[in-house]
């Protein structure tokens, strides 16, 4: 400080502390506002695209991003698109009535219909279309994909089996790892750790290779009884999940262990223990496996789209997004877009219905969030 004030008494602009402070907060926060700016642009993509006409998704660059719409003029016995025409007297909005030559259309001025078609020179593939701002919700009609019901079925099927598994093998290894004094306990939970990194994109031939074999060698033909083609859907989690893994056994080391030793003096064993000592004071942290999993599973659309190409029956909800009937001439990228949105409403309900979880004093890799 003392340095401060001599450099301020020399009359040299300095930053002080606190504005040194306040600088490095403003910077901080605007890089956290541009990076969740970037995170959400694909669904405030997906939220506007979805109120809009499909003619004004098809105009691609020549359109606004907002939601807008063409409007039309009806002239005698048809409705005509509004152009911005370039006229000697500055910029015209007229409505095109033929456009079936390329170098040059015939408009009619809505202001003053009564002087009739007005011939315009040039290519009128240049002219921009008017629009003005309008939203639609015409899209969520549209949207209606094949056997949705059983699209959902599928998924809820698919996502129980799958999270009793990943809840089941992710608690035993990570109480496992944080009870019990395992010879290289420390290298296994390093290299555990360690395939986090792996990209699934290198795994996923010699995988895909593996379950096709599976399927068509091993396993019975019939799936009347049951559907083995979600095999390779779900029998992944049933080997726990690296980063669920961590996540419970650092929740589980902050359990003292003060409690096992007096419940160990009851006699209770390591089961035991596990259920009436740990998962009961860890509630928060499995609730949140739990969710991080449903979400995951809820959005499942790759591994779905690899094996059940040719078991229309069988596909879950998100591969049925695209697959509804096509309205013949009429873009269907708003539909689609109205469709992931309607998705996204099971997803929130459940993060709204356990948030509660979240807000808790929970400990995860042994800081208090």
């Amino acid at each position: 400080m003392n340095l401060f004030k001599r450099k301020q008494n020399l009359g040299e602009p300095v930053l002080t502390l606190r504005l040194w402070r306040f600088t490095g907060a403003a910077i901080l926060n605007l890089v956290f506002f541009i990076l969740m700016t970037a995170y959400l642009l694909p669904l405030g993509y997906m939220a506007v695209t979805s109120v809009k006409e499909p003619e004004q998704v098809s105009d691609g660059l020549g359109a606004p991003l907002y939601p807008a719409i063409n409007p039309r003029y009806h002239y005698q016995d048809g409705d005509y698109a509004l152009m911005e025409v370039p006229t000697p007297d500055g910029i015209k909005q007229w409505a095109m009535i033929n456009s079936q030559q390329t170098t040059y259309a015939e408009f009619i001025d809505p202001q003053n219909p009564n002087r009739g078609p007005i011939r315009w020179d040039g290519d009128w593939r240049t002219l921009k279309k008017v629009y003005v701002f309008s939203l639609t919700f015409k899209a969520f009609e549209d949207w209606k994909p094949a056997n949705l019901p059983q699209g959902i079925l599928n998924s809820l099927i698919v996502i129980g089996i799958s999270e009793i598994g990943v809840l089941v093998t992710s608690i035993a290894v990570a109480y496992g790892f944080s009870r019990f004094r395992i010879p290289g306990g420390k290298w296994l939970l390093f290299l555990l750790i360690a395939t986090i990194l792996i990209p699934d994109s290198i795994t996923i031939l010699p995988t895909y290779i593996f379950y096709i074999k599976l399927l068509n060698i091993w396993l019975p033909r019939d799936a009347s009884h049951f559907p083995w083609q979600w095999l390779p859907l779900i029998a992944p989690h049933f080997f726990s999940s690296a980063i669920f893994v961590f996540l419970l056994r650092q929740n589980f080391l902050s359990i003292p262990r003060d409690l096992d030793e007096a419940a160990m003096l009851d006699g209770a064993g390591p089961i035991q223990i596990l259920i009436k000592i740990i998962l009961p004071q860890s509630i928060p942290v499995v609730t949140t496996v739990a969710m991080l999993h449903f979400f995951y599973m809820w959005n499942e659309f790759r591994l779905s789209s690899l094996y059940l190409t040719s078991h229309a029956n069988l596909w879950l909800l998100a591969s049925r997004l695209q697959n509804g009937a096509p309205i013949p001439g009429i873009n269907p990228e708003p539909a689609t877009q109205a469709g992931a949105l309607l998705l996204l409403i099971v997803p929130v309900i459940v993060l709204l219905a356990f948030q509660r979880f979240f807000m808790q004093d929970m400990v995860v890799v042994g800081t208090e969030k």
